[in-house]
């Protein structure tokens, strides 16, 4: 499995790898700049992993109601820190699992 500087360093391509889950690979495109690929990644999921990267999206995107109701159905609540620390902290938690 693909680790954090890895995962990192494949920004330099145009495209993530086959290999990312629709979770990771909507955060890639999140890095990238790409904020409408990455919702599309995990806009039709409703596991835990994609509601909770769909908050983290609708948190950045400014719309805190969406982002805290995608938190809740992840199990999880809007955190306090910024959206670069919740960005890397979520690449790290889903590369682990």
């Amino acid at each position: 499995m693909m680790d954090f500087k890895a995962f990192r360093a494949s920004l330099s391509h145009h495209y993530p790898g086959e290999e990312l889950p629709p979770h990771l690979r909507a955060l890639w495109f999140d890095a990238k700049g790409n904020w409408e690929n990455a919702h599309h990644c995990v806009d039709s999921l409703s596991d835990q992993a994609a509601s909770h990267v769909h908050a983290y999206l609708h948190r950045k995107e400014g719309d805190i109601w969406n982002a805290d109701y995608w938190y809740r159905r992840a199990g999880k609540s809007r955190p306090t820190y910024d959206l670069d620390e919740e960005w890397e902290t979520l690449v790290r938690h889903y590369l682990q699992t």
